[in-house]
């Protein structure tokens, strides 16, 4: 018989604790017609949210370090 491995907090508050020390929240508010049609998208696409949003950063970044 398998035996159900049970969540404990400790393990999210360790998780917790690590990202917030590894990664930065970064907040926006756009109009709620744009985050809908986003989420949509994604959706649809079947990409995170947050994948898009991190390689907009990052082409961001790097067309900013080919200017200089």
């Amino acid at each position: 018989m398998e035996t159900k491995k049970r969540k404990t907090k400790t393990s999210t508050a360790v998780k917790s604790r690590y990202n917030d020390r590894v990664y930065e929240k970064i907040a926006v508010r756009i109009p709620k017609e744009t985050a809908q049609a986003f989420k949509e998208k994604c959706t649809a696409e079947g990409i995170a949210q947050a994948q898009v949003i991190k390689e907009a950063i990052k082409r961001f970044l790097d067309t900013d370090e080919r200017n200089t």
